[in-house]
């Protein structure tokens, strides 16, 4: 039997196999790819809690920290914040009353000036790019250049800000004074206009170190938390000696005279009462008490304060207002009166510098000022100076 042109049946086998293994290739580049899976949007409730930030004094404010970069804020006014970290998505679930923040924050409006100086410590100023006081107004050089040379500009003091500057410039924080709360209209517009608002309440703090450890509050906002927890350690630290000392017993008087010719003294809950207290003396006016809503200065005639300073150990004038003084003729000339006070006729008067109270970390060395002027230890000061 001849096969002439038919294949032998083994190569009709292998070319049938062929056929039904090609359609199988081409079935399967023609089935559609799977879609990848849409990534789980995290929930409030599922942040899992890791930790909270370390608190010596600090009473106005709390950071707690979530897995995966997220922090939860409170600050003492009962504004709650939730902090999403860089590239992250904020969670669902949010509780209407808790404001979401962006990091990186790196276009902050800064009107509460007493931040500034914390910012600084962190190197951070290039975070702010708008600021309630213009070059003029700032006794920090860093932030004074910073207006001068364009990086940061004037967008108008708490009650008149410049809206249009604010957001044309793309403001991702508003960080105001307790100021605010007097024009709650102002509040109430920047956060229509999608802007976020924190209200600076380090002067509410009750221990005068509280103050400073704002500084924790605004690493954690910018991710600078080891640089923070150095600075506060360090001034810890250095503080640590005069703390613990036994108080001298000196008493200390701290007041200004004002344009009408009375008399501005702190009541004893002020922080610089206290922070007399701290170096080792004795606040003359302890029996002025603060309270809630009340104002910690007072005004009181020179009668009031002639009883209440005459045998005062130490004076200080506060020049935040006037101006400073640099010999005692010249406070003489604001109120005769004072030639019959204990500390003129000893030699003990002192004066601050202006930029005392814009340099909020500067109080540990008042601190350190004030001890040296009670012990009369031989030492450098940094805000006071001696009235000849």
């Amino acid at each position: 039997m001849t096969t002439g042109n038919r294949l032998p049946l083994r190569g009709l086998l292998a070319l049938a196999l062929l056929l039904v293994l090609c359609g199988c290739v081409q079935g399967a580049k023609q089935l559609p790819s799977p879609e990848p899976e849409a990534p789980q949007t995290l929930s409030w409730d599922a942040l899992e809690y890791e930790r909270s930030l370390d608190l010596l004094y600090a009473e106005q404010f709390s950071v707690d920290y979530y897995t995966n970069g997220y922090q939860k804020i409170a600050i003492g006014d009962g504004n709650r914040y939730l902090v999403v970290p860089e590239g992250a998505n904020a969670p669902s679930g949010i509780p209407e009353e808790v404001t979401v923040l962006y990091q990186p924050l790196d276009s902050i409006y800064l009107v509460a000036t007493s931040a500034m100086d914390l910012f600084r410590q962190l190197d951070a100023i290039d975070a702010i790019t708008l600021a309630g006081l213009d070059a003029g107004g700032w006794y920090i050089p860093e932030a004074r250049e910073a207006i001068e040379a364009g990086r940061m500009v004037f967008a108008g003091k708490y009650g008149a800000p410049d809206y249009e500057r604010i957001l044309d410039l793309g403001c991702d924080l508003a960080v105001e004074s307790t100021m605010i709360y007097h024009t709650p209209e102002v509040k109430e517009q920047l956060e229509r206009l999608g802007i976020p608002v924190l209200v600076e309440r380090s002067s509410y703090e009750s221990h005068p170190l509280g103050r400073m450890e704002w500084i924790k509050l605004y690493a954690a906002l910018l991710g600078k938390e080891a640089e923070a927890a150095d600075y506060f350690d360090g001034l810890m630290e250095r503080l640590a000696p005069i703390l613990e000392q036994e108080n001298t017993g000196k008493t200390v008087a701290f007041f200004y005279i004002t344009s009408t010719g009375a008399v501005n003294v702190r009541r004893s809950g002020d922080y610089i009462a206290k922070s007399i207290g701290l170096a080792g003396g004795v606040y003359a006016f302890s029996d002025l008490e603060s309270g809630e809503g009340v104002k910690s200065t007072m005004n009181m005639q020179m009668e009031s304060f002639y009883e209440g300073a005459r045998n005062t150990d130490i004076l200080i004038y506060n020049s935040a207002i006037d101006g400073e003084l640099q010999t005692v003729d010249q406070l003489l000339e604001k109120s005769g009166v004072l030639a019959d006070f204990k500390a003129v006729q000893e030699g003990n008067v002192w004066c601050t510098g202006k930029n005392l109270f814009q340099e909020s970390l500067g109080l540990g060395d008042l601190i350190a000022d004030l001890h040296t002027v009670l012990s009369g230890e031989d030492a450098p000061l940094t805000y006071l100076h001696h009235l000849d």
